[in-house]
């Protein structure tokens, strides 16, 4: 259903726009759509121009799947064994996974009561850029095992939600393909390359593509073992076998889905190889890519990329130090969401020392273990700026498709707002003004 106001009919691109949290009438429209009319219900922005249908989905979303954990069961039964096992596992005995997620529970507010009327406020600027809250999507590769195109699908919920989304360098999608949907919310993450030549190149399609922020991956010095996604048959390439054939045959919305868009690739990377074949591209990341970070690397960077630069998986006050030192824009806390390196800290236990050490010298990103709202906010008391979220945002799009990031963004948003109004505070910044007991 398409509804024309005034005379004008939007494109099915600007139909997309709708049901995201916003703190003023300032939303970001692409091209040629009027100014939104806008009316509030609670703490929820709801834009005027909408298709009756799309409105009407994610209300059904809201009733039936309330929490991300129920975007997880559903995602699970839709997708094969393996690209279940490959986006769930850590590594090792993969217990930094429990400990990411109980972390969070350790934090408990003091609420304040009978202040009247509250209204919580998340929109956030961060390098210069407004976002309609401090959430966004984590990078996380090979993605199309997930869920076929689930980059572009996540690009365009950043794009309609003017939230941030973060393409990873070994993505199934290119960032030229990405940066169509992406609008102007696109950070890319690189896997440092041991080549100049293709680092530059990098860079180059990433700004030309659109993305403005830069992330570094530096907590991956080399592959870790997960042995779990071994177990559950996860090669690259992956192989046609009897057992992958049987969960084709049980997932058909998947593999019918895998069928139109092909196999998933490297696409990025496979463009250095001159060979798409999986096998040869799996062998350039592994021997081509990471592994060589240092901080003279950083500054190289800092010095090539036209922008913000953050360098990702700090977990060492020492570390965020230096980093400052090399000339880096922020600093991402972050265990690589429990997949490297079991023996770690949790980058919540991680984030207090790391926030007293930069001393807002420059923006605090965090990840890991994220899956709620209330999450989020117990990670911008304890001194984060922003904070982005990985596995959930896949799960929303496997298990709901292409709208299932808006569904898991409004349910962060919503839970964040919600539970800065019960703790009686309206904006972050009043938020680490509130006490807590940290145990």
């Amino acid at each position: 259903m398409v509804c024309t106001f005034l005379g004008f009919t939007p494109t099915e691109d600007q139909l997309f726009y709708s049901h995201y949290p916003c703190t003023r009438p300032s939303t970001k429209l692409s091209p040629g759509l009027p100014s939104p009319i806008i009316f509030r219900t609670g703490i929820t922005n709801f834009l005027y121009f909408q298709p009756m249908a799309y409105k009407k989905q994610l209300e059904r979303f809201a009733q039936r799947y309330p929490r991300i954990e129920d975007l997880a069961q559903k995602a699970k039964k839709r997708v094969p064994h393996v690209a279940w096992e490959y986006l769930d596992a850590g590594t090792g005995d993969e217990s930094l996974l429990h400990h990411n997620r109980t972390a969070f529970q350790h934090i408990r507010f003091l609420p304040r009561f009978c202040k009247g009327v509250l209204e919580a406020t998340t929109q956030t600027t961060l390098f210069g850029q407004t976002y309609s809250a401090p959430i966004g999507m984590a990078p996380i590769g090979l993605t199309g095992l997930l869920w076929p195109r689930v980059e572009h699908y996540l690009a365009a919920t950043a794009h309609r939600l003017q939230i941030p989304f973060c393409l990873s360098t070994v993505a199934t999608e290119t960032p030229e393909t990405v940066g169509r949907h992406v609008g102007d919310m696109g950070w890319f993450q690189l896997y440092p390359p041991k080549d100049k030549d293709v680092r530059n190149s990098l860079l180059q399609r990433a700004k030309e593509a659109g993305f403005h922020t830069l992330v570094v991956t530096a907590d991956v010095p080399m592959a870790s073992r997960r042995e779990r996604s071994k177990r559950a048959g996860l090669t690259m390439p992956p192989k046609i076998t009897p057992r992958m054939l049987w969960q084709g045959m049980i997932h058909p919305a998947y593999s019918y889905q895998t069928l139109l868009r092909g196999l998933p690739r490297l696409r990025t990377v496979e463009h250095y190889t001159n060979n798409n074949d999986m096998k040869f591209v799996s062998g350039f990341v592994g021997n081509r890519l990471g592994g060589t970070l240092d901080w003279d690397y950083c500054k190289e960077l800092k010095e090539a990329w036209d922008g913000p630069v953050v360098v990702k998986g700090i977990l060492h006050p020492q570390d965020a130090a230096k980093a400052i030192d090399s000339g880096m824009d922020g600093i991402y806390v972050s265990n690589h969401g429990a997949r490297q390196f079991n023996g770690a800290v949790t980058a919540l236990g991680a984030l207090p020392a790391i926030a007293k050490e930069v001393n807002a010298k420059v923006p605090i990103l965090f990840d890991s273990g994220v899956r709620t709202g209330l999450d989020v906010m117990r990670a911008l008391y304890l001194g984060a700026d922003f904070v982005l979220v990985g596995r959930p945002f896949v799960w929303g799009v496997a298990a709901l498709g292409k709208y299932g990031g808006d569904h898991v963004a409004n349910i962060l948003i919503d839970d964040l707002q919600n539970n800065m109004v019960q703790l009686g505070v309206e904006t972050v910044d009043a938020l680490r003004k509130a006490d807590a007991v940290i145990d």
